[in-house]
């Protein structure tokens, strides 16, 4: 039996104290710049996920005011009525609305009036009328109050035309036949939001009530 025997010694140097403090620097500084980069990423997320929940609660509030309005409230958290000299309201409502709820289920009314005022509310921003409110089945809108316009009058007469053309084609194609009346009157408003909770932009005076009252006195499929 033959046995090989060697002596074999591991020699370590020691590491330059000066190398380590260089490499625990270097560490230590690129940890410091992957949490200042995550940092960075978190609040970058952080701002676009706050300007995505702020544009939603702006469009919700535009929605129901106008933007004008709503501006102020963001701005003051309080608005200030206003008086308009010369603005036209656009007054609608559905001749047998009455006779109508009482033949078709709510499910069906609800979504009738839904798909319709959908389209109204199409027509407004096309014409630059705005809407104002729906009460039951009547539409109410106005043109010249955000701004001094001439033309406030024609932007409503022609929104009416569209909803009654809009009115015509629809029924040629669905069972349940709506005939709308119109009424259009231009004169002096006021404007402003009343309530402390579930703010509404209301219209007073006696323009409003008057094209309220040229509306119901109207024939159905006219202006």
């Amino acid at each position: 039996t033959v046995l090989l025997q060697s002596n074999i010694n591991a020699h370590y140097n020691a590491v330059d104290p000066y190398i380590l403090q260089v490499v625990n620097i270097s560490i230590t500084g690129f940890i410091c710049l992957a949490l200042i980069w995550s940092m960075s990423v978190l609040i970058d997320r952080a701002e676009e996920s706050l300007m995505a929940e702020q544009k939603i609660t702006d469009d919700l509030l535009h929605n129901i005011l106008p933007i004008h309005v709503a501006k102020d409230l963001k701005e003051t958290g309080r608005t200030i009525p206003q008086k308009h000299n010369n603005v036209t309201i656009l007054f609608t409502d559905f001749e047998g609305f009455t006779e109508l709820v009482a033949s078709i289920s709510a499910i069906t009314l609800v979504n009738e009036l839904n798909h319709i005022f959908g389209r109204f509310d199409d027509i407004m921003e096309e014409t630059g009328v705005e809407k104002i409110e729906t009460i039951g089945d009547a539409y109410v809108a106005a043109c010249g109050l955000g701004e001094e316009l001439t033309e406030h009058a024609i932007n409503c007469i022609k929104a009416a035309q569209k909803m009654l053309y809009y009115l015509e084609e629809r029924n040629r194609n669905h069972e349940i036949k709506w005939r709308m009346r119109v009424g259009i009157h231009s004169g002096p408003i006021v404007a402003g939001v009343v309530g402390k909770k579930k703010f509404r932009y209301d219209l007073f005076g006696d323009t409003i009530n008057t094209a309220s009252r040229i509306e119901s006195s109207g024939e159905p499929g006219k202006i």
